[in-house]
Formats: C-alpha cells, structure tokens, sequence
C-alpha cells in the first residue's frame, strides 16, 4: 500500500509541475503547448464534451499518474528503475508521440511548429527527470 501511495503521489507532483512548465511557457510564448497538454478534442465521444479547465486537468493527472505506475513497474522489471537516461528518453519518446495529435485540433500548434515542439518535449523530459527523482528519492533510498 505505501508503493501505491508513493507512486500516485509521483503522478500528481509531476503531472502539477509539467502542466504548470507548460502553461509558464503558453504564458510567455503565446505556444499553445498547454492547450495541447489539455486537449482531448480528437477522442471519440470524450472529445465532444464541454469539460471545464479542472476536469482537463484531473484527467491529465489521470494519465500521469497511470504513466508513473507503468514507467515504473517496467522499469523495475528491467532493472533500470534508478538510472535517469531511460526516464528521459521514454518521456520524450512519449512526448514526440503525442504532438502528432496537433493535427488534430485547430485549437495546438502547427505539427511544423518547431518551437512548440521544442517546448514540449522539453517539458516532457523535465517530467521524466522529476519522476525519475522522486522515485530515486521517495522509492529506492528510503
């Protein structure tokens, strides 16, 4: 039960601090790479619902904390749960995955929009180093 709690807790620090990266950077920026965090306008059903700011919110936490649990539980099984690299390449892989979904929406940026894209992937390897780091600190070195 601590494991689960240590890990759900992982999920929403770092899904906080990478929503709060990214909406820092839209403020600056005028890069909708918060919207595109937030969106969901390309899901079947879901995606024609009007949902407000903190329920897009709570189901990108959602999906953090579900990424935690699988980031770790395969990382554990391939004994590599302590080392940075991999947390950070998954999380960009993960990240570069989903910015395809701009062409979905007229709402995210261009799919060329090689700032954008720079911002958010650097937002997703700063999630990786922040999950990585909890987990080093609050899992493996108790």
């Amino acid at each position: 039960m601590k494991l689960f709690i240590k890990l759900f807790s992982i999920g929403i620090i770092s899904g906080l601090l990478l929503g709060g990266f990214l909406m820092l950077i839209e403020g600056f920026t005028g890069k909708t790479v918060y919207v595109l965090l937030m969106n969901i306008d390309y899901f079947p059903v879901v995606g024609s619902w009007e949902i407000d700011a903190i329920t897009e919110f709570a189901l990108h936490l959602m999906v953090s904390i579900l990424l935690v649990f699988v980031i770790y539980f395969l990382f554990s099984k391939w004994n590599i749960v302590t080392r940075l690299i991999p947390y950070i390449l998954m999380n960009a892989l993960i990240g570069g995955m989903l910015y395809i979904t701009t062409k979905l929406s007229e709402r995210t940026p261009a799919i060329d929009d090689i700032v954008a894209l720079i911002y958010w992937i650097s937002g997703h390897i700063l999630y990786g180093i922040i999950v990585w780091f909890l987990v080093v600190k609050l899992i493996v070195k108790k």
